[in-house]
């Protein structure tokens, strides 16, 4: 059975940056999603960031788990009861770092209208042109039976998502 993508909506970060991004008034006609980002925040204290994913404007019913590789040290990140997904990662604004270098992130989640509790799987990475690496996969869930109708992103640590950070999100058919 082939797939089929439809852009739904591509947000683009301008001059000054932005505290968050968003997707609203997501139509219900598509059998999953696939959010596609490339994204920078204005964080300096560390070589990377993270952003927080929530649906809905729901803060509650979030779980997530999964393990990262920063430089080739392998950690686990789990929390049952957040009010958000940790989704990794974003790359920061350190003054070490390597100048227009976003990360890369896929957040896909199958049958986001239904009335079951929603998966969600992400696959980040970021790097500094070979002095810094990151690599996070992880597993969460959104324990609500409401159809995901909005997302929104913010950072983790820095209060800004930098200009020209983009996020596409993509709404998948079965054809």
């Amino acid at each position: 059975m082939a797939n089929t993508y439809v852009a739904i909506n591509t947000v683009t970060v301008g001059s000054g940056g932005s505290s968050s991004v968003a997707f609203t008034s997501i139509p219900s006609t598509y059998t999953d999603l696939l959010l596609k980002v490339s994204l920078k925040t204005n964080r300096t204290t560390d070589y990377v960031d993270d952003f927080r994913l929530t649906f809905n404007g729901s803060s509650t019913g979030y779980s997530f788990k999964g393990f990262a590789n920063y430089n080739g040290t392998v950690r686990s990140d789990q929390n049952a009861s957040p009010s958000y997904i940790y989704a990794n990662a974003a790359t920061a604004s350190h003054a070490s770092q390597t100048l227009n270098t976003f990360c890369n992130s896929e957040i896909y989640i199958p049958n986001y209208a239904s009335s079951n509790h929603k998966s969600v799987s992400t696959d980040s990475t970021t790097e500094q042109n070979g002095t810094q690496v990151w690599q996070n996969l992880q597993a969460a869930l959104w324990a609500n039976t409401d159809a995901i109708t909005s997302i929104t992103l913010v950072p983790d640590v820095g209060t800004l998502f930098a200009q020209y950070s983009t996020a596409t999100l993509y709404g998948i058919k079965s054809s």
